[in-house]
């Protein structure tokens, strides 16, 4: 019961209207001071502490504190309410400040946004912040995203000579010689065999990362970025990687450091989905071998039609066309329904997707199964 009332008095806030009755001392006392500051906005209300306001000395001693009260999982969440809530995004321009952050993909998104006003003497400290993210993301998303991605494209290599029976595809050889069922000995006798080719050397897929970065589309576009390099990696696939918002950007020469990638974005301004994807059409040379993502809300500040057109004449000519609301961990994106429904009648399917599951969707756009079942399997059926 008291470490109940401990937690209702931490969550309350204190003074004569929380009802706990219960005092802190300790660590409790310096945790509840630490979230007053943030979460009280300064009111001074009942015995919790001051705002942060625009001090940095004061929002440097408060990033401390907690991360010394608070798991780095929680110290992130609060980061960000504290950008948002209490604008300490120009704060963020002084490397004292940057030193005391807690790093995360969140905040990597708004360095980026500010990075064309930071001074010369923060820029090293940003670069520090954004280094160190994007390692811990490659360390975590590139093995997965690497197996998944040549093992798709040695499935998609069928061979009726398989080289071992490790390379036998039993499922689709089942299938090819069902005529040969013998039911006195209710088997089947394998007369062709159906394997996986093993991996080429050679370019086998073309894939074209074209990337929103509107302000709404940070944390998709660090995650694509680290996506982008893991998959330009790979000698079996040829990846290019362009940034849009009224203008568009071709990133693919810097693919190799994903930080350098990152920074030659701009975070911010209109969007011309038309004028992105007319661009990244141009870079594919082998449709039937291509694969075009959109990682897009599809707010459409350009032509609409021509947009659509566009899509539909790359599906045609036998692209795989996905479309990405976001590629983040944020849950469910505000994105423009209208266009989304547009692209889903030409048979392009438009979903959010985590970094978790982008392996896997690559996979299958590799082997080219149906998207939108496979958004079914794996999408909606988790979020149910």
């Amino acid at each position: 019961m008291e470490e109940r009332s401990r937690r209702w008095r931490l969550v309350l806030g204190g003074g004569d209207a929380d009802g706990t009755g219960c005092a802190l001392g300790g660590a409790d006392a310096g945790m509840d001071v630490a979230l007053a500051a943030l979460y009280d906005g300064g009111a001074g209300r009942g015995e919790r502490g001051a705002g942060l306001g625009g001090s940095a000395p004061r929002v440097a001693r408060w990033l401390g504190d907690i991360r010394a009260y608070f798991p780095s999982t929680v110290v992130q969440v609060m980061q960000k309410d504290a950008i948002e809530r209490l604008d300490l995004s120009r704060l963020l321009l002084e490397p004292e400040m940057l030193e005391a952050v807690e790093p995360d993909v969140h905040l990597v998104g708004t360095l980026l946004s500010l990075s064309r006003v930071m001074p010369e003497k923060a820029r090293e400290s940003a670069r520090a912040v954004v280094r160190k993210v994007v390692a811990e993301l490659e360390a975590k998303l590139a093995q997965r995203t690497r197996a998944a991605v040549t093992g798709a494209l040695d499935r998609s290599a069928r061979t009726h000579r398989p080289r071992r029976v490790a390379d036998i595809d039993w499922d689709r050889t089942i299938r090819a010689n069902l005529k040969n069922y013998l039911p006195e000995r209710n088997t089947v006798v394998p007369s062709r065999l159906v394997g996986y080719a093993r991996r080429q050397r050679a370019v086998q897929r073309e894939v074209v990362l074209c990337i929103d970065q509107s302000g709404s589309m940070a944390a998709s576009v660090v995650y694509s970025s680290v996506f982008g390099a893991v998959l330009a990696s790979m000698r079996s696939l040829r990846t290019s990687l362009v940034v849009f918002d009224t203008a568009v950007v071709d990133l693919t020469d810097r693919l190799h450091d994903p930080v350098e990638l990152l920074f030659g974005t701009q975070l911010g301004g209109g969007t011309d989905i038309n004028r992105a994807i007319a661009y990244g059409q141009g870079l594919i040379t082998r449709p039937t071998d291509s694969i075009f993502i959109l990682i897009s809300d599809l707010y459409e500040g350009g032509v609409r039609q021509e947009m659509l057109r566009r899509v539909a004449a790359m599906t045609a000519a036998g692209v795989q066309v996905i479309v990405l609301l976001a590629l983040s961990d944020e849950g469910a994106p505000s994105y423009d329904r209208d266009n989304a429904a547009a692209l889903a009648a030409l048979g392009v399917p438009a979903f959010a997707c985590t970094p978790d599951a982008f392996p896997g969707m690559m996979a299958a756009a590799i082997e080219r199964r149906d998207i939108s079942q496979w958004v079914e399997r794996n999408i909606e059926r988790n979020m149910a």
